[in-house]
């Protein structure tokens, strides 16, 4: 198969895969699903373009192994939170089925097929490396070492979360150790890490640097949609005053000291 038949190849193999969702989630009643489909298609669609790619060898399988490492893991901490609060659907999603009363099965769909070009549009730098043959070089080094600081960190404030969530006696408590002391949202830190990383890993293939839409998207949705500002709102919600004593003190985003009370 030629470059461009991969691409078509899996977008069909990964829009089937997000339509079998959407009926899952339809039979359930929960579409939070959707969350770790996301994470597990951009697995996939990086290990099946590492596979059938013709480019360099060690490129091909190191952004492979990444896509997969991170995908996996994310979409596996994802699905056990959704499965946790299963039948509860994330507020998100509860939110949406009042917007689109009247038609929420046909919305969720075309809601599910946009993600699915969503994973597509993130797995272009993985694309643009399994077909490209010139060797390893500066990019893939510094662009993989960025993206493993950021796998581990992300994989540190998510073993802190749930370390503290586990051992909590009090529900509204507020977790403030480890990475959690010096920024609120240090998984969505380190989750724009790797996509930066990813992004550089990519600049060494030809026309990779056209996919700086990977990590700016991110970002975007990390500050401004679907990370920090639902995050908040609940969290605001369910603690009050705790966790406004806590945005005074703590960065939102970037790791930096905690300011004085």
């Amino acid at each position: 198969m030629n470059d461009w038949t991969i691409f078509l190849s899996v977008g069909l193999l990964i829009h089937a895969l997000f339509f079998i969702g959407w009926l899952v989630g339809k039979k359930v009643t929960n579409y939070s699903l959707v969350d770790a489909l996301w994470a597990f298609g951009i697995a996939l669609s990086g290990i099946l373009f590492a596979l059938l790619g013709n480019g360099d060898e060690p490129k091909r399988i190191a952004a492979g192994a990444l896509a997969a490492f991170w995908g996996i893991r994310l979409g596996y901490h994802l699905q056990k939170r959704i499965r946790k609060h299963h039948p509860t659907e994330d507020s998100r999603y509860q939110k949406l089925r009042e917007i689109w009363q009247g038609r929420v099965h046909s919305a969720f769909f075309w809601f599910f097929q946009a993600q699915a070009l969503s994973v597509l549009i993130l797995a272009l730098p993985y694309f643009l490396v399994s077909r490209d043959a010139t060797p390893w070089g500066l990019f893939e080094t510094i662009g993989l070492t960025i993206a493993l600081i950021g796998i581990c960190g992300e994989i540190l404030s998510d073993h802190q979360l749930s370390t503290f969530v586990e051992n909590r006696t009090d529900p509204n408590a507020i977790c403030k150790t480890g990475l959690w002391r010096y920024s609120r949202h240090p998984n969505y830190f380190f989750e724009m890490v790797i996509w930066i990383g990813v992004y550089l890993f990519a600049c060494g293939s030809a026309f990779g640097w056209a996919t700086l839409h990977a990590p700016v998207i991110i970002t975007y949705l990390l500050l401004k949609v679907t990370g920090i500002p639902p995050s908040e709102a609940s969290s605001l919600k369910k603690k009050g005053d705790r966790y406004r004593q806590y945005q005074r003190t703590t960065s939102p985003f970037i790791p930096l000291p905690p300011k004085s009370p």
